[in-house]
């Protein structure tokens, strides 16, 4: 989710055949709906698709209607989810995400833990909202409601009903299929945390009862088989299996719809409500937005590595003079991403611009279906380009190799904000400062734990998306551009579709360089590390006759944090004479004794900032002492570092 674009705010001041899809008669067709409404099926590779191998193994499937009722800000659904089971041993419950019920009260798990804000958006009075199960009940219609529980393996909140066990009549065995039959209600909160409503617009993220993550053995290091069970929390986002989606979305006749998939025919009119029905395979998730006034822009596109798809624009009245930059970065960032990790293989995009007020819901990726920001003004900066590019890029890092966002968000957020980044500086001209990036890592942690296990949301944002964004510049550092490029494809063609770990990128790494990378690891991804080199001490003393030169220099440099195998250190003489050294780092201190003419008057570690990790540069820097004859050197000196740092801010 959005966040790395907040780093830059902070620097200014994420196999079974196909199903056949049933397509239920409709009353009447519109004649002249305009756009989209009237678009025929986008079907080109989707539907060839459906009819070849499947791109993933789809565990979840899912027949929905659901009514928007703007009145009562409501959904009423109806859900039919068939389940497989993909492990080796039978399983005797199914578990339910009821997402909506994280606003439910001040006191469940999302609200205790956030404290009603996320980013920069602030729950209201009305961001409260709730999903209630109305029934639940088999394929046979047996009723599985007086089974039901709420369970919070995470915390035991009793107050949080975001987790629902559903025992079941009889074990489903490895490799058979349950169905269940729900109807649900839910009351949307005023936009807040990814999903809601703002006057008339509408947006329903994770809005169903959606079945948990299940993994087989082998999974992320899994042993055994089975559920992945966590509740929603205040920095938590979200992980499921793969699947297919075939949703009906009933809304004010004079409302537009935009949804997860490719509509499978034009919308249907009929007393004063407009149907839409949407498709998506091989994801993981569906969201749709609605709006009576989206303005809606379209445009076919194509790269060597993206045969033809439709980017699909839906833009709130107040941004509309800014679709040709909406428009622009979506196109540069699928250019770029399918050029370096693989193609996009789904025949749409669509991008919704939520209007004022609405931020809440923006910022946000689902599976084909992303939420821009809406600018303030009418000429915004380079960060309405940076959202679109950052979300976009999560089309490949949790869309399609799908990373634990619960356990390991680094994989997700982190991947996208150093892909972001690339885009930025290649298409934009937007360079990252990486220095300055590093100075705001104030509270390093390991990099895959819980994302609720971070100490509040800014420990969390630092280490998931800045931290994690900065460990992959260093491997890049090492290893240089072109190798980095190397591992990256392979670990996203590797794993696309497949729910990897962190040891399984390690792995590609190893795999690629042909080096072990345990000790980096170690401490900078499942430690706390920051690389930290401080100069500890200069000594200089006169070697003349009469307390005159040459001068003999004696400099303590330490180490207080991680490991690089390159330590850049220069030494400046009184004479203006400058001195460059290398150190491998391995010790805990190392001492240098120069002789010169001059003495020493300051030591700077890493002058042209190429220690990604370093955090801590004004312990970079020390001058041999402060007199009268060397003050003004002293303050030129602070200068010089300084805008050697901020310096580089190219937003």
């Amino acid at each position: 989710m959005l966040l790395a674009a907040g780093t830059v705010l902070l620097s200014e001041s994420l196999l079974p055949s196909a199903s056949k899809l049933t397509v239920p008669v409709v009353s009447k067709e519109e004649p002249s709906a305009p756009a989209p409404d009237m678009q025929p099926a986008d079907r080109g590779k989707s539907s060839e698709k459906q009819t070849q191998e499947p791109l993933s193994y789809r565990i979840a499937e899912y027949h929905m209607n659901v009514a928007y009722t703007p009145e009562s800000r409501q959904l009423q659904g109806q859900q039919t989810l068939t389940w497989e089971n993909p492990g080796t041993v039978p399983v005797q419950e199914i578990y339910l995400h009821l997402y909506p019920n994280a606003f439910a009260s001040k006191k469940t798990t999302f609200m205790r833990e956030s404290g009603g804000k996320l980013r920069q958006d602030e729950a209201t009075a009305d961001s409260t909202g709730r999903m209630d199960l109305l029934s639940v009940k088999t394929a046979d219609g047996e009723d599985l409601t007086p089974r039901m529980a709420f369970v919070q393996p995470d915390d035991g909140n009793k107050d949080d009903h975001t987790l629902l066990k559903v025992p079941l009549l009889k074990p489903v065995g490895a490799g058979e299929r349950v169905t269940i039959k729900t109807d649900f209600l839910v009351k949307l909160p005023e936009a807040f945390a990814r999903m809601g409503y703002v006057d008339d617009f509408v947006m329903a993220g994770q809005w169903f009862p959606k079945v948990a993550a299940y993994e087989r053995a082998g999974t992320r290091g899994r042993t055994e088989p089975g559920w992945n069970l966590h509740q929603y929390h205040g920095n938590s986002e979200f992980y499921a299996d793969f699947g297919l989606y075939d949703v009906k979305i009933q809304v004010p006749a004079n409302y537009t719809v935009a949804a997860t998939g490719f509509p499978v025919k034009p919308a249907v009119t009929e007393n004063g409500t407009k149907t839409y029905q949407f498709y998506a395979d091989d994801v993981h998730d569906f969201a749709w937005s609605a709006s009576p006034h989206f303005v809606y822009v379209e445009e076919p596109f194509s790269t060597p590595q993206i045969p033809g798809m439709k980017i699909k624009l839906y833009l709130d009245p107040n941004h509309q003079e800014l679709k040709d930059r909406y428009m622009y970065a979506a196109k540069k960032a699928l250019t770029r991403y399918s050029q370096w990790y693989g193609t996009y293989p789904y025949s749409t995009l669509s991008i919704v611009v939520p209007p004022p007020g609405g931020n809440g819901a923006g910022g946000m990726e689902y599976p084909t279906l992303v939420t821009a920001w809406g600018a303030s003004d009418k000429n915004p900066d380079l960060d309405l380009e940076r959202v679109v590019v950052h979300e976009i890029g999560h089309q490949y890092f949790y869309g399609l190799v799908a990373s634990n966002e619960f356990e390991e968000a680094w994989l997700d957020e982190g991947f996208t904000s150093y892909a972001e980044d690339k885009v930025m500086e290649a298409e934009f001209g937007a360079s990252p400062n990486l220095p300055v990036e590093s100075s705001f890592i104030t509270s390093p942690n390991t990099l895959k734990q819980n994302a609720w296990a971070y100490t509040g949301h800014d420990q969390y944002a630092e280490n998931v998306y800045t931290r994690g964004k900065l460990v992959l510049k260093a491997i890049e550092k090492q290893v240089g551009t072109k190798t980095m490029d190397r591992i990256m494809r392979t670990y996203f063609q590797k794993w696309e579709f497949k729910h990897p770990s962190t040891k399984d990128f390690q792995n590609v790494v190893e795999e690629v360089t042909k080096t072990k990378w345990d000790d980096f690891f170690n401490e900078y991804v499942y430690g706390s590390m920051m690389i930290d080199y401080t100069v500890e001490s200069i000594r200089v003393k006169a070697t003349g006759s009469k307390g005159t030169g040459p001068y003999e220099s004696t400099i303590l440099i330490a180490k207080r944090g991680g490991n690089s195998p390159e330590v850049p250190i220069q030494f400046h003489f009184a004479d203006g004479t400058v001195l460059d050294k290398t150190w491998d780092g391995k010790e805990s201190s190392i001492e240098f004794k120069l002789t010169h003419t001059t003495p020493v008057d300051w030591v700077r570690i890493d002058p042209n900032y190429s220690l990604i990790l370093e955090n801590k540069h004004i312990n970079n820097f020390m001058q041999t002492e402060v007199n009268t004859k060397w003050k003004i050197r002293w303050n030129l000196g602070i200068i010089q570092f300084l805008q050697a740092i901020f310096g580089w801010v190219a937003w």
